[in-house]
């Protein structure tokens, strides 16, 4: 990760609501995540990813591999495309167990594109820090607008088949 990505994530990051060391580790990985993200910075974000990590889109038919979300999110990064989103809350969670070297966290999101939406997922720690297991990206429907969202998304997929 180049050290201006890891500055900016540093400078940018929400106050740290973790009280653990390891929580805060995993608070600064998911920071420098969405930094590297801003900045197109395709090897900083992606060596955060576990070599077996998954990114789960927004749309329903993403599910993408670290190879595959390498190969869809090379030619936006590589015209300095990325995609930004600023943490405006963040829960993280360590596993009880004694290795604490699980951790699951969710995130609400700001994005200019998007409004709010949410990150949630699972990261492992190794011997290389804490790395990205799964990041799940998703819009927050307000309940008193789910019924028409979903009646819109049934009909849009009733279109494709």
């Amino acid at each position: 990760m180049t050290a201006a990505v890891l500055a900016l994530a540093l400078l940018a990051a929400p106050p740290a609501l973790a009280a653990t060391p390891d929580e805060i580790a995993v608070g600064r990985t998911l920071d420098a995540f969405h930094a590297a993200a801003a900045h197109s910075d395709f090897k900083a974000y992606f060596d955060l990813f576990t070599p077996d990590g998954v990114f789960i889109g927004t749309d329903a038919a993403e599910r993408w591999s670290v190879p595959a979300f390498k190969a869809y999110a090379k030619a936006p990064f590589a015209a300095g495309k990325g995609w930004t989103y600023t943490p405006r809350v963040r829960h993280v969670t360590l596993a009880p167990i004694a290795c604490r070297c699980v951790a699951w966290f969710d995130e609400l999101l700001d994005s200019k594109s998007y409004g709010a939406s949410r990150g949630t997922g699972v990261l492992l720690k190794g011997p290389h820090g804490w790395k990205i297991a799964q990041y799940a990206l998703t819009f927050p429907i307000p309940n008193d607008l789910a019924k028409d969202t979903t009646d819109r998304i049934k009909a849009f997929e009733a279109k494709g088949k």
